[in-house]
This record gives C-alpha cells, structure tokens and sequence, in this order.
C-alpha cells in the first residue's frame, strides 16, 4: 500500500455555505499570521479567493473602511494593518520571466504578509514555508477549503486554524 498524502503534509478541510462563512473563515486565518507568512491561493475562477482574502485582510487589522479587491491588473496591492498586507493576482502573467520582471518574488520574501492569487500556476516560486488553500465550488454558495502545506510554520498555522474553527 501507499499512503495518500507524501509524509509530513498536514491537511484541513472545511466547507463554507456562504461568502460570509469564508470571509469568517479567512479572518481566522489572518487573525493567526505573522510577517512573512505566505498563503498560496488555489481555484478556480470564482471559487472565493478574493473574499477569503478580505476576510484575511481584517484578520490582520486592515481598515474595514479598506476596500480590498483582486489585483488583477495591479498586480499587487498592499494594505496598512498591525502587519503589511501584500495581495498578488498573478492570473494574467504568461511566463516566469513576466513573474520575475514584476518584482512578485520579492513580496514573498518580504516583510509583512503575502497573499497569492492563482499561486497554484507557479508553485516553483513558493517558499518552502508558504500554506496552501485551495478552494473549490461545491454550489451556488458552498465552497471547500483545504490547507495543506508541509513546513512546520504551515502545519502550526493548520492546526491553531483547526482548534479556532471548530471550538
């Protein structure tokens, strides 16, 4: 037999039945952050990358006055909060060339927090530390989230997740 997940992946997922349940869900993320902290986001067009994003946003103490959007065509936007926000969209980008030309590398090894849209294009450019959220339409409303990541800082980061999201 082989096991299903390579040794050492932590994993968690949970289902939201609502945009807000995955804003609440990604505020309980944020809340957990420190600088340096780096979530590669997964999904498809419409999954809830961008909410689960604001909802992050807040976790870290943006402004709820803050309008956060995809950075789609900015590429990235930064938001002021107890740590520094940087949210990347790297949906657009064609090559690794286009992704290094625009400064994305150096966010992820920056000071505050990264947050990458479509991370799952360009894995090769995540630090080994980064947690992985997938997220994925179950319907109209629902959306299965699962963290992964295998770096100790990302099991940490699942597990408090885990203990905040069930208690």
């Amino acid at each position: 037999m082989k096991p299903i997940e390579p040794p050492g992946i932590s994993r968690f997922t949970l289902v939201t039945e609502t945009d807000e349940e995955t804003l609440e869900l990604g505020f309980l993320l944020g809340t957990l952050l420190q600088e340096g902290d780096v979530v590669a986001l997964g999904g498809e067009l419409g999954s809830g990358k961008t909410w689960f994003t604001k909802g992050i946003a807040r976790g870290l103490g943006v402004s709820p006055e803050t309008v956060v959007t995809s950075p789609s065509f900015a590429l990235v936007n930064e938001y002021p909060g107890r740590v520094t926000l940087f949210h990347m969209d790297i949906y657009r980008l064609e090559n690794l060339t286009e992704l290094f030309s625009a400064g994305i590398e150096e966010y992820l090894h920056g000071g505050g927090v990264a947050v990458l849209e479509w991370a799952d294009r360009w894995p090769e450019i995540l630090p080994e530390e980064a947690l992985t959220v997938k997220l994925s339409i179950v319907d109209d409303h629902s959306r299965s989230i699962t963290f992964s990541g295998s770096h100790p800082r990302a099991a940490a980061l699942i597990e408090s997740l885990r203990k905040k999201s069930l208690s």
